[in-house]
């Protein structure tokens, strides 16, 4: 059944035109509560029409409210909210739909009109209307939080150029250029942060409440707000690839893709409504048949109850309002859903997969440990720093943190040897930095104690003695033991981690925090094909989590794939179904609870509004429901289940 917006204003054409939507731009700021009460205001006339009409028919106080003047007063209460129908289901028609619930509203009060029951006629009707007005109003309410949450993205830069900071339109800040952004600002731009320290509220971006404080050369993302002093940045993204531009993007066309049970929904409508549309024809005119006593009117009356009760926009409305409330708490989390179908997912998972690198640990080297053998610690580093500077590897990087000047260390004539290490000279002395294959190559002795050392571990020798070693590690992140225990407390089986990184190291992570299997030493291909087996097993729904562009195949292949979205590779985040916005793996068990509850309310939507109008249903069937129960049975669940629904903006999930 299409399902079309009842505006009680005048609407643009294009209001009225293709399937039902709520996202139609309605933002009832302040300069719109003039705006706002002319919507309301038919719907006040009417029901001060209705009050009065009623009134006076209850106290019969005045013999002149008869006849044709009962009619016009009851008929000028009907127009301005039955016109808008009666408008709409005229137009269905033409298009060749007849079974909507405009064209159900209208003959059914219409009826009403027919038989002389005025008051009832434009009850019906009233309360549709403003029925119509409480779903449009938490349907804007549930699209304008997402809309809020996410439209930070700032209207101006402070870019610098030709010696001085000048304001400009972000769109037209290149990659590369230093942008300044002072307190109480926005970001304009992802980028590197120049200055030596910066305090950022990423609120809108993460749903973390507490301020984040990085320091010169980490990742400052579009959207956060400066907290303390003037700081610049070095772009690293244009406007439209900024984080929050692709959050914003991902958000909005998350609403697009319906779930199953908001798709199985409109078209069971589509069966249901036609059906019961017969039934009430059947239900006028076949009782002739098999009653003595039978009276066209009085069966006419319950059959228009019947259409009235038949109206499926309970179920319509509050079902993707429901997805709305649960798109919208994720946000707010930092977890991005890009589909309602998605939230649907994420409750059927069992079997959790995660990457290593990157995913439960923070993907950077740094020094674990240093054992130094023939010299004291900060002159063995500065030999090791000396030849690292020659380096570009990740591990090198990690080694060049250490703190110690090396300016009088320098390095001559070093030469790479391949997948070995490093050979040169420094202050004079031969050395070689690297793998026991360099050191076992060049006959130098290397204690046994390192053959149990599972860290990538770096040698030094030094004038051909072995001078000690540096081992390096990746760290786990500060909620990586957290995350695990809650993604067990949500009531997944099977806990799973695949890894490129070496088997050893692997082991060791998974042993650590608990994780059921774990295999390394895989490439992107092995890490496919274990989740391809995986999901052959009955009753497996595998969610995969990885951040890089070699976990793009399997997130793609997985029942849901969640991506890691402050770190994560562009190609990973555009694969995955899921984004963790905050890089945090703890938020797993947060989307998998907000999709669970999105889950709970719209199944007791769908329960409350099929129990009710199944035994409204009978009740008018069998005489025993008036038009005001079969009010309750349509607008009364419609609004019941809207309040329903959204519960979910205010849930908390731990």
């Amino acid at each position: 059944m299409k399902k079309k917006k009842v505006n009680l204003r005048d609407l643009e054409p294009k209001e009225h035109q293709g399937e039902h939507s709520h996202d139609d731009g309605h933002n009832h700021s302040s300069p719109e509560q003039l705006s706002n009460f002319r919507t309301y205001l038919p719907a006040i006339f009417s029901f001060l029409m209705l009050i009065i009409g009623i009134a006076v028919d209850y106290f019969d106080t005045f013999p002149i409210f008869e006849g044709w003047v009962r009619v016009v007063w009851y008929t000028v209460a009907y127009i301005p909210v039955g016109f808008p129908v009666i408008r709409e289901g005229w137009k269905s028609i033409k298009n060749g739909d007849f079974f909507t619930e405009f064209f159900l509203m209208s003959i059914a009060t219409l009826g009403a009109f027919a038989i002389g029951e005025y008051p009832e006629g434009v009850a019906v009707m009233l309360f549709y209307a403003v029925g119509e007005l409480f779903q449009n109003a938490a349907v804007n309410r549930a699209k304008g939080n997402i809309k809020a949450l996410l439209d930070v993205r700032p209207n101006e830069a402070l870019v610098h150029r030709d010696g001085d900071f000048v304001s400009v339109n972000p769109e037209t800040v290149e990659i590369g250029e230093k942008i300044q952004v002072r307190v109480g600002e926005k970001v304009p731009l992802d980028g590197i942060l120049l200055s030596e320290k910066g305090s950022f509220n990423t609120a809108a971006l993460t749903g973390e409440s507490k301020p984040d404080t990085i320091a010169k050369g980490d990742t400052v993302f579009a959207g956060s707000i400066n907290l303390d002093g003037v700081i610049e940045i070095e772009t690293t993204k244009e406007f439209k690839d900024s984080s929050i531009a692709r959050i914003l993007d991902m958000v909005q066309n998350a609403t697009a893709r319906k779930s199953k049970t908001e798709l199985f929904i409109r078209k069971f409508a589509r069966i249901y409504t036609p059906i019961v549309v017969f039934l009430a024809i059947g239900l006028t005119f076949l009782p002739y048949f098999f009653v003595d006593d039978y009276v066209f009117r009085d069966w006419l009356y319950r059959a228009l109850i019947f259409l009235v009760i038949s109206c499926p926009c309970a179920l319509v409305i509050s079902i993707p309002l429901g997805y709305f409330g649960g798109l919208g708490a994720a946000s707010r989390n930092g977890i991005l859903f890009k589909g309602a179908s998605f939230l649907d997912a994420m409750t059927q998972v069992n079997t959790v997969v995660m990457d290593k690198t990157g995913t439960v640990t923070k993907g950077v080297f740094k020094i674990k440990e240093i054992n130094s053998i023939t010299f004291e610690e900060v002159k063995f580093m500065k030999y090791l720093m000396a030849m690292e500077e020659q380096s570009t590897h990740p591990i090198a990087k990690a080694i060049l943190e250490y703190k110690a000047d090396g300016a009088d260390y320098e390095a001559t004539d070093v030469s790479e040897i391949a997948g070995k290490g490093l050979k040169g000279t420094v202050n004079g002395k031969t050395v070689l930095v690297g793998n026991k294959a360099l050191m076992t190559s060049n006959s130098i002795e290397v204690p046994s104690e390192t053959d149990g050392i599972v860290e990538s571990i770096v040698m030094v020798s030094i004038d051909g003695n072995f001078s000690g070693y540096v081992t390096i590690a990746d760290e786990l992140k500060d909620d990586a033991h957290q995350a695990i225990k809650q993604i067990r407390d949500s009531g997944i089986s099977k806990i799973i981690m695949l890894s490129g990184d070496k088997d050893s190291i692997t082991q060791q992570v998974a042993k650590e925090l608990n994780i059921d299997w774990a295999k390394g030493g895989l490439l992107p291909e092995d890490k496919l094909n274990e989740v391809e087996e995986l999901k052959k097993q009955p009753e497996t729904k595998v969610a995969f989590i990885g951040d890089g562009i070699n976990d793009a195949p399997v997130l793609a292949a997985s029942g849901v794939g969640i991506a890691m979205g402050g770190l994560g590779s562009d190609v990973a985040i555009e694969t995955a179904d899921v984004i963790i916005q905050t890089d945090q793996p703890s938020k797993i068990a947060r989307a998998i609870k907000i999709g669970r509850s999105t889950r709970r309310i719209v199944w007791q939507n769908i329960a409350l509004a099929f129990g009710v109008k199944v035994i409204v249903l009978i009740l008018g069937a069998g005489g025993l429901a008036t038009m005001w129960e079969a009010v309750f049975a349509d607008v009364g669940v419609a609004l019941l289940a809207i309040l329903n629904a959204v519960r979910l903006q205010k849930m908390k999930w731990n």
